[in-house]
């Protein structure tokens, strides 16, 4: 594109035009994109930065691949996630599940162990949370971006939001909805 153009100029205006086009893409695809991240967001930004990269060192003329492959990254994540909103199936295979680490005092070892949680994991989110006692936590909950939820003082008649959590013994919870 620029062959004539110093070395360092020509990285620099690249830069500066790729720069403007990720943003231009990020807020045309939407808030999804830019959402906390599961497996699936990991590798569409890991793909964003390969390519930005590419263009951005390479000596041979890609800015249009790289605009082109931007473009391409955006459209396949929006429609990859349009489908999934729209199919269970897609969806599941994503993204994972919530997974119930702790419950009423109780820590599963087992799902702990399965998803690679430590002790002091589940202890750093009560505290975080302003949970002093373990005993006061009725669930930690190992959420789909990573992240924990703390929840206190369950209603058991009506739980509906951990409906989708695995791990949840049914009869735990009365009248999940």
């Amino acid at each position: 594109m620029f062959s004539n153009m110093n070395p360092f100029l020509e990285t620099t205006v690249t830069g500066i035009i790729a720069y403007i086009a990720v943003i231009i893409f990020l807020r045309v695809s939407g808030k999804r994109t830019l959402a906390k991240w599961n497996s699936f967001d990991f590798v569409v930004t890991i793909g964003f930065g390969s390519v930005l990269a590419s263009a951005l060192l390479s000596n041979k003329d890609t800015f249009g691949k790289a605009i082109f492959a931007f473009a391409l990254l955006v459209l396949f994540q929006y429609v990859i996630t349009w489908i999934a909103v729209r199919s269970s199936a897609v969806q599941k295979l994503i993204k994972s599940e919530p997974s119930l680490l702790l419950y009423k005092g109780q820590m599963y070892h087992d799902v702990m162990k399965q998803e690679r949680i430590a002790e002091g994991e589940i202890l750093a989110a009560l505290r975080a949370s302003g949970i002093s006692a373990i005993e006061n936590a009725d669930a930690v909950i190992l959420e789909t971006d990573g992240s924990f939820s703390v929840l206190q003082n369950i209603d058991e008649s009506s739980a509906s939001a951990l409906k989708d959590v695995r791990q949840l013994d049914r009869t735990q919870i009365a009248n999940i909805k």
